[in-house]
C-alpha cells in the first residue's frame, strides 16, 4: 500500500485549515434562505428522485469520507488518512476521530458499510445504487444475485477504518466519495426505528447541519449540529430550503429580501437581472446537459429509431439556446458537455445545416415508419414544472408540427415527473443531467442498460461492451477513446434528444460570502456567511 497520490480536485488538510481562516463566523447569527427547484423526496439517501436541489439539501447535513471547499475541489471529510493498493484496487481510510452524529453517537467504519450496502439492497430501489457498481459484488447486491455482506467494504480496528476493494482501478472514485450515494447511515438508528429512523423526530444526521422542519411542498429546516467537528467553524446557525418552482416569483421574493439565494432564476430574465441586479446575478460554466428522453419500450412510437431520427432532425438547437433561451444555455448535440476533463466533445450527424433538406429528411422517415396525414404520430411530451421547460417543450412541439407531429404536453412538479418517467408513462421526456464529479462516464452511464436513471430503457449491446470495457481501462487515452465510441453509438442510433448545455444561474445576496461559482454548481452552506 503507498499513500494515495492526491488528484488535482482533492486538497491536503493544511487547505481545509486555510479555507477554515478565511471564513471565520461573523459575529451575529444568521440564517440563510435559498430558494431550490423542487422538494428533497427523503432524507433516505436511497429514496432521493434525483433532482439538482437535493444535493443542495443533503450536502449540507450529510458528509462522505471527502467534502467540497467553497469552489468545489475536493477536501478531507469523515476521512482524514487514506492509502491506496499500487494497483488502484484497495483504498484503506482512518476516520476521522471524534466525528459524531447530531444524536451525539459516534460515525463509523459500519456506518459507510451499512449505508452502502441500504443503498445497494434491491428492495430499496435506488435509482443511483449504480454508482456504488465500482465496488466488488456492488452490482450483484443491487441485483439480488449476492448477499450484502458480500460487499467489497469492510470495517476494522473498531469501526475507526474502512477498507474499500474495487472491481477495478477507478480514477474518479474518490470524487464519487462525496456524493450522497456515498454517504454512511446511522445503522444505531435503522436498528431501533427501522424505515422510521428518517422522521425528524428520529433522524440523526453527520453534516454540518440538522434537519428540525419540513413543510411539504414549502419548506425544508436545517440548523446547525452542535456535534459536528467543526461546529466552531460554521457561521450560519440554519438553513431554509425554500421549494421555488415558479422561478419568477423566487426573483420577486430575492428582491424582497425573503431569499438569499435564488438557484436557477429564469434565462430569459437574465438581461433585465444582470442590469438591474449586477451584484447578485451570477452565471458561469457548467456541466450539465439538458436533453429530452425517448422512450424506447415496446409499444411506444420513439421505440422506431426512424421516429428518432426524424424528431431529432427537426430540432433547431440554436434557435432554442438563442431565441428561446436567450443565450443563457448553448446548443448541443452530445450528451457529454464540452469541458468535461479528458474528452473530445462529440456530435450527433444530423446530415446537413439545411432545415429545409432535414425536415424533407424526417418527413420521408416518418412516412417510412407508418405515419401520415391518414395516421399522425401523437406523442405524449412530458415536462417538470418551470417557465422555462414549458417555453422548450412549446417551441420543440412547434418544430415537429410540420412533420404531422400532434403532441400532448404533461407537466408536473418535479419529484412526481421523474417519478413518472422511470415507470415509462411517456413518449418524450424533458431531462437534465448534473455531473456528479468531471467525468465523461457520470453522462454516459445514463443510457447503460439497467441503469435507474435510463428513463427511456435504451439498451444496446455494443454501447454496454464499450462502456464496460473503458471501466476496465487505466489507461486514460485509451479509455477516452473507448467512451468517446461509446458516445457515437448511442449518437448513431439516436438513441435520446440532446439539445443544450447549462450555465450555472444563481441570483446570490452580495453580503453573502463563501458562495463561489464552479462548475458542478455545488454551494455547501457550511462555507457560508454574511457580511457586516
Amino acid at each position: 500500500m503507498s499513500k494515495l497520490q492526491l488528484p488535482r480536485t482533492l486538497l491536503p488538510l493544511g487547505a481545509l485549515a486555510l479555507a477554515t481562516s478565511l471564513m471565520a463566523p461573523s459575529a451575529l447569527a444568521e440564517t440563510l434562505n435559498i430558494g431550490v427547484m423542487g422538494e428533497l423526496a427523503s432524507f433516505d439517501t436511497s429514496q432521493v428522485s434525483g433532482g439538482v436541489w437535493e444535493s443542495q439539501v443533503l450536502m449540507d447535513v450529510y458528509e462522505g469520507l471527502f467534502k467540497k471547499s467553497p469552489d468545489g475541489e475536493l477536501l478531507p471529510g469523515m476521512a482524514t488518512e487514506w492509502e491506496v493498493s499500487d494497483d488502484g484496487k484497495t483504498y484503506t481510510f482512518q476516520l476521522r476521530e471524534g466525528a459524531k452524529w447530531s444524536d451525539g453517537e459516534p460515525v463509523t467504519a459500519e456506518d459507510f458499510v451499512f449505508g452502502w450496502q441500504h443503498l445497494l439492497a434491491p428492495e430499496n430501489a435506488s435509482k443511483y445504487a449504480y454508482m456504488l457498481y465500482p465496488i466488488v459484488n456492488a452490482e450483484a447486491i443491487n441485483t439480488g444475485d449476492k448477499a450484502a455482506d458480500t460487499l467489497g467494504a469492510e470495517s476494522l480496528d473498531g469501526g475507526r477504518t474502512l477498507k474499500v476493494t474495487l472491481n477495478h482501478a477507478t480514477p474518479y472514485f474518490p470524487q464519487l466519495l462525496t456524493h450522497y450515494t456515498a454517504y454512511p447511515v446511522p445503522k444505531h438508528l435503522v436498528d431501533e426505528y427501522g424505515k422510521d429512523w428518517v422522521k425528524l423526530d428520529h433522524i440523526a444526521t453527520n453534516g454540518a447541519f440538522k434537519p428540525v422542519d419540513w413543510v411539504s411542498q414549502s419548506k425544508i429546516s436545517v440548523e446547525k449540529s452542535s456535534t459536528y467537528y467543526d461546529a466552531d467553524d460554521v457561521s450560519l446557525d440554519g438553513v431554509n430550503y425554500f421549494t421555488t418552482e415558479d422561478r419568477n416569483a423566487g426573483i420577486s421574493r430575492f428582491r424582497a429580501g425573503e431569499l438569499d439565494v435564488l438557484r436557477e432564476y429564469p434565462s430569459s430574465r437574465y438581461q433585465w437581472l444582470s442590469e438591474n441586479l449586477p451584484d447578485a446575478t451570477h452565471m458561469s460554466p457548467y456541466l450539465g446537459s439538458y436533453y429530452y428522453v425517448l422512450n424506447n419500450r415496446e409499444g411506444s412510437p420513439t421505440a422506431d429509431k426512424r421516429v428518432r431520427e426524424a424528431l431529432n432532425l427537426a430540432i433547431r438547437r440554436n434557435v432554442l439556446s438563442e431565441q428561446i433561451m436567450a443565450g443563457s444555455f448553448k446548443a448541443s448535440t452530445a450528451m457529454v458537455p464540452p469541458g468535461t476533463s479528458h474528452y473530445d466533445t462529440q456530435h450527433m450527424d444530423l446530415g446537413s445545416d439545411d432545415m429545409n433538406a432535414r425536415m424533407a429528411k424526417a418527413k420521408a422517415l416518418l412516412q417510412e415508419a407508418g405515419y401520415g396525414p391518414d395516421h399522425p404520430l401523437n406523442l405524449r411530451l412530458r415536462y417538470n414544472t418551470s417557465d422555462e421547460h414549458k417555453k422548450i417543450a412549446i417551441a420543440v412541439a412547434a418544430m415537429w408540427k410540420p412533420l404531422g407531429v400532434n403532441v400532448q404536453m404533461i407537466n408536473s412538479e418535479a419529484t412526481v415527473h421523474y417519478q413518472t418517467i422511470q415507470q415509462g408513462d411517456f413518449d418524450v421526456a424533458r431531462a437534465g443531467w448534473i455531473a456528479d464529479y468531471d467525468d465523461a462516464e457520470n453522462f454516459l452511464t445514463l443510457l447503460h442498460t439497467g441503469v435507474g436513471n435510463n428513463y427511456g430503457a435504451y439498451s444496446n449491446p455494443e454501447y454496454d461492451k464499450l462502456m464496460d470495457q473503458a471501466a476496465q481501462t487505466l489507461d486514460l487515452d485509451a479509455r477516452e477513446k473507448l467512451l468517446e465510441k461509446a458516445e457515437n453509438v448511442a449518437l448513431d442510433d439516436y438513441a435520446f434528444i440532446p439539445m443544450l448545455t447549462y450555465v450555472t444561474r444563481n441570483l446570490v445576496n452580495p453580503k453573502l460570502e463563501g458562495w463561489e461559482d464552479n462548475v458542478e454548481d455545488d454551494h455547501p452552506s457550511r462555507w457560508v456567511h454574511f457580511t457586516e
